[in-house]
């Protein structure tokens, strides 16, 4: 398969890597229960009837045949957007989702941070998330602030290292939410769906919606009925 990437934030981005199955896979898993199988039209379309299964297996409750096609990414992100993602891989009830990590016990090049050019305000009345941006001031005089504390940060991550100190012990000076991280995420179509049914939400934090419209992106054209079904 080609490769196919989009960019995201200022350094990050997702690349579809692979992916196994097409509209088909979630129509026959379902029917094979009474030992029939279906065929794509003479078009290369999913025929009404199947379409209409995919609906009602969602509408019903009945995922299981959505977990045989998968899609797989690799992603490019902040930690503070991996560690929300991470959490549908551990918390995860669509099963067999994979999720590969580049580790800083074992590499030591040049860290990146993730610096907003664009700062937001804290909500009323909530507990989480974000509210209006912030006076082009106070963006610029944060960001300013944050570029300076990673430079410093990775001057510190450095000199332990050119000092001797293990790298699984240097990277504590690197600051963790903003350092880009990358991974592979490979995941069923049910739990591709799940992710983005919560992350393109209206109240979702910023930078994972941008990550989620990526995913979106990459997946609709190899699943579209399917997609459509899940959301």
């Amino acid at each position: 398969m080609e490769a196919e990437m989009i960019e995201v934030l200022d350094k990050g981005y997702v690349r579809l890597v692979d992916s196994m199955g097409t509209d088909l896979t979630a129509v026959n898993a379902a029917r094979v229960s009474f030992a029939r199988a279906s065929s794509f039209d003479e078009n290369g379309d999913l025929k009404p009837a199947d379409q209409k299964l995919l609906g009602f297996l969602q509408r019903e409750g009945h995922t299981s045949p959505f977990r045989h096609a998968f899609v797989s990414y690799e992603i490019k992100a902040p930690l503070l957007v991996a560690r929300q993602w991470w959490k549908y891989v551990v918390g995860s009830d669509h099963t067999m989702d994979g999720w590969n990590e580049v580790s800083r016990r074992y590499v030591a090049d040049e860290p990146e941070f993730y610096v907003p050019e664009v700062w937001r305000s804290a909500p009323e009345n909530k507990k989480q998330g974000s509210g209006v941006e912030v006076s082009k001031e106070h963006s610029k005089s944060f960001a300013d602030r944050l570029q300076e504390d990673c430079l410093i940060a990775t001057a510190l991550y450095k000199s332990a290292l050119n000092e001797g100190v293990c790298a699984e012990q240097a990277r504590l000076f690197l600051p963790a939410y903003a350092m880009y991280t990358t991974w592979y995420w490979s995941a069923s179509m049910a739990s591709v769906s799940w992710f983005l049914h919560q992350r393109l939400a209206d109240d979702a934090q910023w930078e994972i919606q941008q990550y989620a419209k990526a995913v979106y992106e990459l997946t609709k054209p190899l699943f579209p009925v399917t997609l459509d079904a899940l959301q």
